[in-house]
């Protein structure tokens, strides 16, 4: 059973949405499948550049909100997407495509995992598995950091609150919480004062 899509307050301008519940989560459910070790570089990609169902700010934008609400990240934004479109049924069924079949997998590794652990192939075979996330994870970051340029804030001092966050949380081993709130409310509070300017 599909639903047309129907425009809500605030519809993006983008050019293209889902065209149904199924779509969506079919979509999610792909989305789902290609993120093993992290998400961020497959939803960019597939979100933006493939369905084109949100520009590249407008990705960023919700990307954002989807950080600082509680939960993960792409549960978030899956249910955020989905709703946009659809209301509740459409927020349903984007975190159901986005959690059903990767759950599936999940247990089924797991089960796998507790009878070959001992093995050194597998634990190789983890190790490069957690190069290649971290290099995912890093070429997204490097693509979204081109939005960078229409901030308010001056890039150095994006650069700055960055490069601070990094030495803060890798480094000092700080909590994350506190260096969220610490230099994301630095980062509010400068925007605001430059856009008041």
């Amino acid at each position: 059973m599909t639903i047309a899509p129907k425009p809500l307050t605030g519809e993006l301008d983008s050019p293209a949405r889902p065209q149904s519940l199924s779509d969506l989560f079919i979509s999610f459910t792909l989305l789902a499948l290609q993120g093993f070790g992290g998400v961020l570089a497959v939803v960019q990609r597939e979100l933006v550049d493939r369905k084109r169902w949100l520009t590249q700010e407008e990705f960023i934008e919700d990307w954002a909100v989807a950080q600082i609400m509680p939960g993960p990240n792409v549960v978030n934004l899956s249910l955020m997407i989905g709703g946009r479109w659809f209301g509740l049924p459409g927020a349903m069924a984007a975190l159901a495509g986005l959690l059903a079949v990767p759950l599936v997998l999940v247990l089924g590794l797991a089960v796998l995992h507790d009878r070959f652990a001992d093995s050194p192939q597998v634990a190789g075979a983890l190790r490069g598995m957690a190069a290649v996330s971290a290099g995912l994870i890093g070429a997204a970051g490097l693509k979204l950091a081109v939005t960078l340029k229409r901030s308010p804030l001056p890039m150095s001092w994006c650069v700055a609150i960055a490069a601070l966050g990094f030495v803060l949380v890798a480094l000092l081993k700080c909590p994350l919480i506190y260096v969220l709130a610490g230099l994301g409310g630095l980062g509010c509070v400068l925007t605001w004062h430059r856009l008041k300017a």
